[in-house]
């Protein structure tokens, strides 16, 4: 199925939001959630899967929604079409700090590899579907698990990079080292696998993991400095713990350092 031809616009730093321009009766989907606003005329509907097996029956639907499922994501998406007689826009925002990366599928050879949370909206078109590891190790360690997502189509996709996005131009054969949950996206033509980091000191004490990934060209890659895993993580820790209001509560300066430091919370 052709994709829609969307229009966009980027705007903010840290936490951004991409504003797409639809044509009379054009259709863009997003995931449940990422919605921030949209003009009078553009009617939302709730849809099985991606909408790119809209016209295939029931089965078809299901067994779209199905595969979504396979990446955690809800069985429903969100279609947003314009009605009116003129171009309308609506808005999608980042879930948390980062940038938005928009992704033109002509560019990639139609598909494009990304992480399982990473998917924000695609024109209608674009197909929203899993990529399995092929490889036992990868697959139990590569951060990602089995399943990773995969765009396909020939339209406008946009996925979500958490903090400062870096990308990577890949020659045929050159390898880059990455922590398995700084991985973006990258296209259908590059090497996923994982490595064992090596030494005992490394292993135990390093604070990295056991292993990182690495991505073999040609191709490109996206790579994320803040993954919402490690950002969960730290809040987790400075978290109140039960019977105290905040992790220094229980040193004897705790209640000095919160005045110190401005934190001056009743």
């Amino acid at each position: 199925m052709t994709a829609h031809e969307i229009d966009y616009e980027i705007f903010g730093e840290e936490m951004q939001y991409v504003e797409i321009e639809l044509d009379p009766q054009e259709i863009v989907v997003a995931e449940a959630g990422s919605f921030m606003m949209m003009e009078n005329g553009i009617q939302m509907q709730t849809i099985f899967g991606d909408g790119s097996q809209q016209q295939s029956g029931f089965m078809g639907k299901l067994l779209s929604a199905g595969k979504r499922m396979l990446t955690g994501e809800s069985l429903f998406m969100t279609a947003y079409q314009n009605q009116n007689m003129r171009k309308s826009k609506v808005s999608f925002a980042s879930p948390y700090p980062g940038k938005i990366i928009p992704i033109d599928l002509t560019q990639y050879n139609g598909k494009f590899i990304c992480q399982k949370d990473a998917f924000l909206c695609a024109a209608k078109g674009v197909a929203v579907g899993i990529e399995f590891s092929r490889k036992l190790g990868r697959g139990l360690f590569g951060g990602e698990g089995f399943i990773m997502q995969k765009l396909e189509g020939d339209g406008m996709s946009f996925v979500h990079a958490g903090g400062t996005l870096a990308r990577k131009e890949l020659v045929a054969g050159e390898i880059l080292k990455v922590d398995t949950g700084c991985i973006v996206g990258f296209s259908s033509t590059v090497q996923y696998d994982i490595e064992f980091i090596g030494g005992i000191k490394n292993s135990i004490f390093g604070g990295e993991g056991l292993f990182f990934a690495t991505l073999q060209g040609p191709g490109t890659v996206f790579v994320q400095s803040l993954p919402f895993s490690r950002l969960a993580d730290r809040i987790i820790a400075s978290a109140p713990r039960s019977g105290g209001s905040g992790r220094d509560e229980g040193s004897l300066l705790g209640g000095i350092g919160n005045l110190l430091d401005g934190d001056n919370r009743f």
